[in-house]
């Protein structure tokens, strides 16, 4: 596999020249528009000013690998290397060279000297797992395919030739996980044996973390970070005893919800209004669409009255519930209506100082949200609390609306003392910027 590589100095300090660079670089412009006559012209004057230049024995290997000659190609670019040790393009040639003659030993080496430089290149980690695959050792594969997948960035993609070798390390890895997962079962399925899933559920985290199946996820509040609380995706319900009596008035909030798509659909608002100006980011299809509706009780601590008196049993569950109290920020509750094929996209919250809770009220199929590693299905009637400051996300692949009513709640780990602390300070803040323009502050 020959990486594509591009032509700058290896360090400011080696003294290389700068016409040559320039020369190599029009040389690789040259072969990237299909026009070899051009680019053989190119590399002869470059060689002219400098037949040991690095960048022109790469660009020399280059060509004999392509014509198939990996033999000759490897003395260029081990002379290469020598010359400019930090340039990892070189040394990732080199491995390709290498790994054509089958010297997989060699080959993991340059590799190695690839990843000092940069620990954690994707394409690097890709190939040094091929290569202990190669040698015979899948289980150390496994692991550095793990670090290779995990070291990828979202929305980054690699070159279309790597495609192969992310498909071998997803494979590799599953293997590994299954492997292992055997290889433990015994004895842990045994300490496991009685235990509850809360009791367990850290672990099985770790164990899946072992296994490379599953990331950690934290916190990344976009106003206040609070520190040195629990940072699950997911909170077990017993830490929540009013649940069960908010999930009994269910079908009463329901009723309610359906009179208002019934007989109030001009009560519901576009969630996402963000003004003339400021960044969308992720928010530009959904900013002021009525594919994701709020029909509000509280927005940002304003109370609705005449909404609370067309749904008197819904706010009365709402009341029973620990809210945020924060002039000016909360609480927040309201009917969420995600529109037929509609997808909420990756977000965090503003605080992990509140929770937040969902009880679905219409779920079509088709429906589902993720937080974090954790992706779950509503169900009518059940409900759930998360920490929405770890990246979440929600889907409607149906041709129905989904509703759920949504509100926020104070972090139980808070102390009472905590709790006027972030009030006072959320209001102060606020305080401080009120004579702002909104469009200039947005907290």
């Amino acid at each position: 596999m020959i990486n594509k590589m591009s032509a700058t100095p290896p360090s400011a300090a080696s003294g290389l020249d700068q016409q040559v660079v320039g020369l190599i670089r029009r040389c690789e412009q040259a072969v990237a528009a299909r026009q070899p006559a051009i680019a053989d012209d190119l590399l002869r004057q470059a060689a002219a000013l400098d037949p040991l230049h690095p960048l022109v024995l790469h660009e020399q290997a280059r060509r004999r690998l392509l014509a198939g000659d990996a033999v000759g190609a490897t003395p260029l670019l081990e002379r290469a290397v020598v010359a400019a040790p930090k340039h990892l393009p070189l040394w990732l040639t080199l491995a390709s060279a290498l790994r054509l003659q089958r010297r997989f030993r060699e080959e993991f080496g340059a590799l190695d000297h690839a990843l000092e430089i940069d620990p954690l290149h994707v394409g690097a980690l890709l190939l040094k797992g091929a290569a202990l695959d190669n040698l015979g050792q899948p289980r150390s594969a496994g692991r550095i395919y793990t670090h290779a997948l995990q070291a990828r960035r979202p929305g980054v993609p690699l070159p279309q030739a790597m495609e192969p070798l992310v498909r071998q390390a997803e494979r590799r890895v599953q293997e590994m996980a299954a492997e292992l997962e055997a290889h433990f079962d015994s004895k842990l399925a045994a300490m496991r044996e009685g235990q509850s899933a809360s009791e367990v559920r850290r672990f099985g985290r770790a164990f899946d973390m072992l296994l490379g199946r599953a990331s950690i996820y934290t916190p990344a509040p976009t106003l206040m970070m609070f520190p040195w609380l629990r940072n699950y995706e997911f909170f077990d319900r017993e830490r929540f005893p009013w649940l069960a009596q908010l999930e009994a008035a269910t079908e009463a909030v329901r009723e309610e919800m359906l009179a208002v798509l019934h007989a109030d659909e001009g009560g519901l608002e576009p969630y996402i209004t963000y003004g003339e100006g400021q960044p969308l980011a992720q928010w530009a299809e959904l900013n002021h669409s009525r594919r994701w509706t709020a029909y509000f009780f509280w927005k940002v601590g304003e109370f609705h009255a005449a909404h609370a008196a067309r749904c008197p049993r819904t706010v009365a569950a709402l009341r029973a519930t620990p809210q945020v109290d924060i002039p000016g920020f909360g609480p927040t509750a309201f009917y969420s209506v995600l529109d037929a094929r509609t997808h909420i996209p990756v977000h965090t919250g503003a605080a992990n100082t509140r929770l937040t809770v969902h009880l679905p009220l219409i779920v079509p199929p088709g429906c589902g949200f993720r937080v974090g590693g954790e992706t779950r299905e509503w169900k009518v009637g059940e409900a759930w609390v998360f920490d929405d400051t770890i990246e979440h996300e929600a889907w409607n692949k149906s041709d129905e609306v989904r509703v759920i009513l949504l509100f926020d709640i104070w972090n139980p780990e808070l102390t009472p003392l905590e709790r006027d602390l972030v009030r006072a300070t959320k209001v102060l803040l606020a305080e401080y910027y009120q004579n702002e323009s909104p469009l200039a502050v947005s907290l």
